[in-house]
């Protein structure tokens, strides 16, 4: 059973500390937001009045979503570390209290903004210099012009944030802190609770049975939950579909899409792509069965290693291997690196109530923290050093960019991440000298591609579906999403439907489905960071130079420039192509070690 949070070293776990030194100065600093967001209010009706208006303004919204930025970062990660506590669970909730509460105050903004002429626009930059620092900033505003509401409009949807936010809310609460598992058996044997934090390494398990039990124990919970999921989902999916009809979108894909800047194409020619390389991993799943013995291979057997070596990994053993690997790209970007490994960024064991999985998070203001549930194996390797590649990211972001340009676009957000992992595949291909580790090295690649482009995929196929469905009147109920499901994963993996009656319930625990269209960007942002991996390990130095100026781009210029920079051009096919040959060689590779080792 997981630890207590109390139970933990305290080198294990984040210091939030550096953000607010107290929960007084938290809630200090909430009020005095709060306080200012009511005078905010006053600045409404007067945002053209001069050139210096609309600076003070542009300004003071800036500043305000800055600290509450700062705020909710602290509220949400003092939840995320145990989501029973009921204090912070309270915070949380006042964090997304003051984001409607912003949203109210600054709804004239825009409408006001889209007020400009193009003469008084250059009037103003001429008058005021201060403002051209915020220029690309003000163009964005002035492409989604069609989009933006009437002030009463804005201040309506602001004001209903908190309600139209209330499924995730609901789901998260529900799967992280209120569902228990069953007790299952472990590979010694033993009995064990089943939680979300192991039962990856469970289903990870050499012993059929060990796996089997665990993923049906686990999926008996979505399957007895399933009307549950299926409604806060529908509820989610409604709030998609009704925002971007108000604001005029045909979609909520190209609502989700065009606040990026991100064409529609883009999506499609993933979906395209992934669907005609769909006979490689069909291949892969094909070569699994053969080398585990197994004629009746299910779903729950996708996830074991096929590799006999026990190529693990202590947490220490891990940090020192990535600060190895990722010194490849610099002294500066290296000593980043161990700023975050020894300055307690990283929230690392599982602890009962520890919101699952791994994330990099912070603001503007604070620490890029990250949020692990660490074990010990290859595959959390893997995940420390692409949480590191996002929170490398965001240190060279804020510390390069002014607080406007400060983050960086959603779509460029799973490149740096996984830029990391293509590199650590490298080096370790490029360093290991025997075959049995070298074919554990490649089998985690080739599920590793697997899982986020194939994978990633497919629940973008499904998002994109259910968000249709119900703009078109279609009830989302849990029959119809088990349906649709277990249509596509059959068509993905090859595996029937009715040999894997559990796989229909997977939809139910996939929280990215609250995300609004995250999810293909894993696929987009592997398959980009496959092309840079490749030149920063055998290219120039100029090339990993380009690679530091895209971290560093933050949102100065629009995504896709931005990476196109870096030396990828994401609006064509090559890159994905591209991948999928790196996928096709490897796997080719495998099949050879297969037969060496006289596996099959």
């Amino acid at each position: 059973m997981a630890k207590q949070r109390n139970e933990i070293e305290e080198k294990y776990q984040w210091d939030l500390s550096t953000i607010f030194p107290t929960d007084e100065a938290f809630e200090a600093e909430l009020a005095q937001v709060s306080e200012e967001l009511k005078k905010a209010e006053n600045l409404a009706g007067h945002l053209l009045d001069s050139a210096d208006s609309l600076l003070t303004a542009t300004e003071i919204q800036l500043d305000l979503m800055r600290r509450i930025e700062k705020l909710y970062s602290y509220a949400h990660m003092k939840n995320d570390q145990d989501t029973r506590v009921a204090k912070y669970q309270e915070y949380q909730a006042k964090g997304m209290t003051v984001y409607s509460e912003f949203g109210q105050a600054f709804a004239f903004y825009e409408p006001e903004f889209m007020a400009i002429t193009e003469e008084q626009y250059q009037a103003f930059l001429a008058e005021k210099p201060e403002l051209t620092a915020y220029q690309h900033f003000f163009d964005k505003l002035l492409q989604r012009k069609e989009h933006i509401l009437t002030q009463r409009e804005e201040e309506l949807l602001a004001g209903a944030g908190e309600i139209f936010g209330a499924a995730g809310e609901t789901f998260a609460i529900l799967d992280n802190a209120d569902i228990v598992f069953p007790t299952v058996h472990d590979e010694e044997g033993k009995e064990v609770q089943l939680t979300h934090g192991n039962y990856i390494s469970l289903v990870e398990s050499k012993n059929r049975a060990v796996r089997k039990e665990a993923y049906e124990a686990l999926y008996s919970i979505y399957e007895q939950y399933q009307h549950t999921y299926a409604k806060t989902l529908q509820t989610n999916v409604k709030v998609h579909n009704y925002n971007a009809k108000v604001r005029k979108f045909s979609s909520a894909r190209e609502a989700a899409l065009s606040a990026n800047f991100i064409p529609e194409s883009v999506y499609d020619s993933l979906v395209s792509a992934v669907n005609k390389h769909l006979p490689l991993l069909q291949r892969y799943i094909a070569l699994r069965a053969k080398i585990l013995g197994i004629d009746d291979l299910k779903m729950y057997d996708l996830y074991t290693p096929l590799s006999q070596a026990d190529y693990k990994f202590s947490y220490e053993e891990a940090l020192a291997k990535s600060e190895e690997v990722l010194a490849i790209l610099g002294e500066d970007y290296l000593s980043r690196v161990k700023r975050a490994f020894s300055e307690r960024w990283i929230d690392v064991h599982e602890n009962q109530g520890k919101r699952s999985g791994a994330y990099s998070g912070g603001s503007y203001d604070t620490n890029a923290f990250m949020l692990l549930n660490w074990q010990d194996t290859l595959d959390n390797l893997f995940t420390l050093v692409h949480e590191t590649g996002h929170s490398m990211h965001s240190s060279y972001t804020r510390e390069t960019q002014p607080y406007v340009y400060g983050d960086y676009s959603i779509f460029l957000a799973e490149i740096a991440s996984t830029t990391n992992e293509n590199i650590l595949t490298e080096k370790l291909l490029e360093e290991v000298e025997d075959d049995a580790t070298r074919f554990a090295i490649l089998n985690h690649f080739l599920d590793g591609f697997r899982g986020t482009v194939f994978r990633q995929t497919q629940f973008a196929e499904f998002e994109h579906a259910i968000h249709k469905a119900d703009q078109e009147g279609q009830v989302l109920t849990s029959e119809f999403l088990n349906d649709l499901y277990a249509d596509l994963n059959e068509k993905y993996y090859g595996l029937k439907k009715e040999d894997n009656p559990q796989i229909q319930y997977e939809w139910a625990r996939i929280p990215h489905f609250y995300y609004d269209y995250y999810v293909f960007q894993y696929s987009t942002g592997f398959s980009a960071a496959s092309a840079l991996a490749e030149k920063i390990v055998h290219g120039s130095q100029e090339d990993r130079d380009r690679y530091l100026d895209y971290l560093k781009a933050g949102n100065s210029d629009y995504p896709l420039n931005v990476i196109k920079k870096a030396g990828v051009d994401m609006e064509k096919e090559d890159y994905l192509n591209d991948a999928f040959a790196v996928f096709e060689r490897r796997l080719d590779e495998f099949e050879a070690l297969v037969e060496k080792l006289g596996l099959l």
